[in-house]
């Protein structure tokens, strides 16, 4: 008879510790997650060394957690975060699971980070079925896959500067907000009309499904120069850049739909947690 896999996944790709048991059969069992933003907030941004150190620190102690309350389960083998993301960071990961593996006997497997993304809402109870389109929309990237099963990935357009998050987190910077710069900018969003600013909708315009964002990232930049310094003048700026990005994700989306014949979208990725994106796509 064939061994159920139970698998201990670490991920240490940028600024959060992470460590996972999952069970073949009854899915996740148990998780736990250690953020750096306390760390990193005083430099307004992820300091690498700083990032890896935390790592080392933080690791261990999070596997030895997640075993302890998945009832230290006899595992079938180890998965870690084997890129992209900071190299440092990254060999932290990978060198506390290839000690595992070799001290336990067991299968050490590299996971694609962008993968791990595409494929994280098969967690959720109701997962999507196959095949579906895929926005990727995170720190580091921003991309639109077909998915049509695990391993069968065909991209149709990716970022061709600065990914989405980056914008998010440069726009917010700019804008004076702390970090992450991201959903600090959404909180201020809240309260900006999102008209005030005609901010570009990059690549909407052309056929493809391609992204750019530095031009409006340009844009922000011009309008706080411009802008009065003061708490409603940034408001705005932060709703009409939110709304520009907004805009131009849901077109492209709509776009990836036709061009595939597929009616299913799956959003992954830290941007996805976007209110203001996530009730506009529904």
């Amino acid at each position: 008879m064939q061994r159920q896999a139970i698998i201990l996944g670490i991920e240490s790709s940028c600024d959060e510790s992470a460590a996972a048991v999952y069970d073949g059969e009854r899915g996740l069992i148990a998780h736990a997650l250690h953020s750096q933003v306390a760390l990193h907030a005083d430099y307004g941004g992820v300091v690498p060394e700083l990032a890896s150190r935390d790592h080392i620190r933080k690791l261990t102690p999070l596997i030895e957690r997640v075993l302890a309350e998945a009832g230290q389960p006899a595992l079938t083998g180890i998965a870690y975060t084997r890129g992209p993301g900071l190299v440092g960071a990254l060999l932290v990961g990978a060198s506390i699971a290839a000690g595992l593996g070799m001290s336990r006997g067991l299968p050490v497997l590299g996971v694609h980070h962008m993968e791990g993304h595409l494929l994280s809402p098969l967690l959720e109870p109701a997962p999507p079925a196959f095949p579906f389109v895929a926005l990727l929309v995170s720190g580091g990237h921003t991309l639109l896959v077909r998915v049509d099963g695990v391993g069968r990935y065909t991209p149709l357009g990716q970022s061709l500067d600065d990914a989405v998050g980056e914008a998010f987190d440069k726009s917010a910077k700019m804008l004076g907000l702390g970090y992450p710069g991201g959903p600090a900018l959404a909180r201020l969003a809240e309260s900006g009309r999102a008209d005030a600013h005609d901010f570009p909708r990059p690549m909407v315009r052309r056929p493809g499904l391609d992204f750019s964002f530095s031009g409006l990232k340009t844009a922000v930049m011009l309008a706080v120069k411009a802008a009065d310094d003061t708490p409603q003048a940034h408001a705005d700026i932060a709703a009409s850049f939110e709304q520009a990005v907004v805009d131009t994700l849901v077109t492209k989306c709509a776009r990836a739909l036709k061009q595939t014949g597929l009616s299913r979208l799956v959003v992954a990725g830290g941007v996805g947690a976007n209110r203001h994106l996530r009730d506009t796509l529904a």
